[in-house]
């Protein structure tokens, strides 16, 4: 689990960037333009049909992976958390008025993930901590709430920039540990260069 100081120090960073880029902005999320998060989504969104499923967007930011699967989908409910309130409000202005739709502010860390036929996880695991396992722990905790399927994003160790916040991951090893929960998990690389994908079937 992370630390209190931890947290906040991700809070703060956030904020800054809200400052430092105006509130709304993928920037603030930390993305370096809109085209690194659309290709991430895009990733996501090709590992499963969601049609008529259930999803949970854990460390949701503004809700805009719910505009693109809107784009791709129907018929899905969708629930997005994240720990920052200033997200969380961008969020509900924006797509809190779309059928089936929820967002709430929640700690992933302290919170009881609701069930969802689909997880979904863009970015959270990409912070720095002094807990090494608490990646593997948060990739256990939305396995077992995935009624078919988990995909998360990691940096890629092999390629990101060292960063005072942000921590890259080795591939392989995610990927030992994913299969011991689903032997049938896929990795995807190639659409970044210092990003990978990893999916956990039920």
């Amino acid at each position: 689990m992370m630390t209190l100081i931890e947290k906040a120090t991700i809070i703060h960073y956030h904020r800054h960037r809200i400052a430092e880029f105006d509130g709304g902005t993928v920037e603030a999320l930390g993305y370096r333009n809109s085209d690194s998060q659309i290709k991430r989504f895009a990733t996501l969104a090709a590992l499963a049909s969601i049609n008529g499923c259930s999803v949970l967007d854990v460390g949701c930011g503004h809700g805009d992976l719910k505009a693109y699967l809107d784009l791709h989908y129907h018929g899905f409910s969708y629930v997005g958390i994240d720990q920052m309130a200033e997200f969380i409000m961008q969020a509900r202005e924006r797509y809190g008025q779309r059928p089936n739709c929820y967002f709430c502010v929640a700690d992933a860390d302290l919170t009881e993930l609701p069930q969802a036929d689909h997880v979904f996880a863009s970015g959270m695991l990409a912070y720095r901590g002094e807990d090494e396992h608490h990646a593997f722990a948060m990739i256990e905790k939305m396995y077992c709430a995935a009624g078919r399927m988990l995909a998360f994003n990691m940096l890629d160790a092999a390629t990101f920039p060292p960063h005072p916040l942000l921590t890259g991951h080795d591939a392989a090893t995610v990927m030992d540990f994913c299969r011991q929960l689903s032997p049938g998990a896929r990795l995807v690389r190639g659409y970044l260069e210092d990003d990978f994908t990893v999916a956990m079937y039920k």
